[in-house]
């Protein structure tokens, strides 16, 4: 495999993954995943940008096999996705240094057994020339690790943000091409990865503005030779503003919650509000980590179990938990058969979220007339607390 020549002196070198489907035992990837690297050639130094993930080092090794020298490895990144073959690179090449942020240094060590002195810790600001390529080092810290950094490369304006600006997309596209494609998948991987740290993304993006990019070369998916494209939709995402939009995922057991879920949806469609739900016994979690991103109000759908919420649904509540949405409001439905607290269960799994809690609708067993009253009466709740708070 050959080395793709993104300008003169400077390759892409990494891997696409077509086939990996999960990431971290976690993540869904239906559309696969890349791993890039980028080579940089300068008039006196030779420099690789982060490397593969350890499955894919043969893929590297073929890309690596007529360079005959590499001076420095650049880890933007300590996760091992990026930096699992930078043992095999060290070996290769012998006189080859690690270049990381302070934090990085000792996490590459502990993670992947390098010797200190084998790594550099650069300060922010902090620049590397290779002759007649400059390379500045831009800390970054909890995108979305803490020792995380971007590297620029200041004579040929390419921003290097490693995690920032990525998508999990399998694509022989070396350029972001299919741009709805590749902003959705963008979307998934902001919102699956990304959206804990909003607020400090927010600080990132303001001091990145500061540097004419004309290239964004990402560590998955494509890069962006049309850069404010995909800033502009992380700045939408990460922004305060939130859409009139309720994300509604449920299970239901007997049909008791299917019914009041149904319900519950349309009387909100019918009064202008958008609603994304999701059966969260089939739905695809990226997918309901996608819809939180904008959303301004979450409501949870749960029969009662053995006196708790459903599994599956506390499972889901503990992911948006984690993930820190921006959601206003929240509220619970469901119904029970005896007894039990799965309302106080719910709510205490949403810690993390500073949102208002409106009052849930709990019935027991089937719902009636009265109980679609009382679903009424929620809908009109969020519908007003929408425009109250000009969420239109």
């Amino acid at each position: 495999m050959k080395p793709k020549k993104i300008k003169d002196d400077i390759f892409w070198v990494g891997a696409v993954d077509w086939d990996r489907r999960l990431f971290d035992s976690l993540i869904p990837l239906p559309d696969g995943t890349s791993y890039n690297a980028y080579l940089i050639y300068g008039s006196e130094k030779t420099a690789l940008l982060d490397t593969v993930d350890p499955s894919m080092i043969t893929v590297l090794k073929s890309h690596l096999d007529e360079v005959k020298n590499i001076d420095f490895i650049i880890s933007n990144h300590a996760e091992q996705d990026h930096s699992g073959a930078i043992p095999y690179v060290l070996d290769k090449y012998k006189n080859a240094k690690v270049v990381a942020s302070p934090k990085g240094k000792p996490m590459l060590v502990e993670h992947l057994h390098i010797q200190e002195d084998r790594i550099i810790a650069v300060s922010d600001g902090e620049t590397l020339s290779l002759g007649n390529k400059t390379l500045e080092f831009i800390h970054a810290p909890w995108v979305h690790w803490p020792e995380t950094m971007f590297t620029y490369l200041r004579e040929d304006k390419i921003m290097f943000t490693c995690d920032l600006f990525g998508s999990h997309l399998a694509t022989s596209d070396l350029y972001c091409r299919a741009h709805w494609q590749v902003i959705e998948a963008a979307k998934r991987y902001y919102a699956e990865v990304m959206m804990p740290f909003r607020t400090t993304i927010q600080k990132h993006l303001e001091k990145i503005k500061g540097y004419q990019v004309n290239i964004i070369a990402p560590s998955h998916g494509p890069m962006h030779d049309d850069p404010e494209c995909i800033i502009r939709s992380h700045r939408e995402w990460v922004s305060d503003a939130v859409s009139n939009t309720i994300v509604l995922p449920y299970v239901t057991m007997h049909g008791s919650t299917q019914l009041m879920v149904g319900y519950l949806t349309e009387a909100l469609s019918e009064k202008g509000v958008k609603v994304e739900k999701f059966n969260l016994a089939v739905t695809d979690m990226g997918k309901f980590a996608m819809a939180l991103v904008d959303a301004a109000t979450l409501v949870i759908g749960s029969p009662t179990v053995l006196t708790g919420a459903h599994p599956v649904v506390v499972s889901a509540v503990f992911l948006a938990n984690a993930l820190k949405p921006k959601l206003k409001f929240a509220s619970i439905v469901g119904s029970y058969g005896w007894g039990g607290r799965m309302k106080e269960q719910i709510i205490s799994l949403l810690s993390n979220l500073k949102l208002e809690m409106l009052e849930p609708v709990i019935i027991k067993g089937l719902p009636k007339d009265g109980d679609y009253r009382v679903l009424d009466r929620l809908a009109d709740e969020i519908v007003n607390k929408h425009k109250e708070n000009n969420i239109v």
